[in-house]
């Protein structure tokens, strides 16, 4: 599965510098829209749009080859479509290593399971009980 974040950069870094506003405008608005009858509506009115227009061909191939890949998202509930990406996971599994990586050595599996374990709990309450709404539902 592609997430929606990095397949827009690919598509981005594709396209030329100069003189691309528009299209990069009409990209972005594709990767804002919430349902995936109307994302694949308008990313058919951007092929007959720039079909002609040689130098979007390179982005336009990216985007038509990953573009059910990158919104199979939008397949999902509510509560799904809201995962774009897995940057709050990234994160914890960094600060589980981080801090694994300090004790170095664990006198057993089950001492290791306890940190990892206690880590989890501490952040479930941290996302549950924050200011900062994460996933909205």
């Amino acid at each position: 599965m592609k997430f929606a974040v990095h397949f827009l950069r690919n598509i981005l870094a594709k396209t030329p510098k100069k003189d691309t506003k528009e299209f990069k405008e009409d990209i972005k608005a594709l990767f804002r829209i919430q349902d995936i009858r109307i994302a694949r509506v308008v990313k058919n009115e951007l092929f007959k749009k720039y079909e002609g227009e040689k130098k979007y061909q390179a982005s336009l191939t990216i985007l038509d080859d990953g573009f059910e890949d990158a919104f199979t998202y939008l397949n999902e509930s509510v509560i799904h479509s809201r995962l774009k990406s897995t940057n709050c996971l990234e994160r914890l599994n960094e600060e589980i290593r981080r801090r694994e990586r300090v004790i170095r050595i664990f006198p057993n599996v089950e001492s290791a399971y306890r940190l990892i374990g206690a880590m989890l709990i501490d952040q479930d309450e941290e996302w549950l009980t924050a200011d900062r709404t994460y996933i909205q539902m």
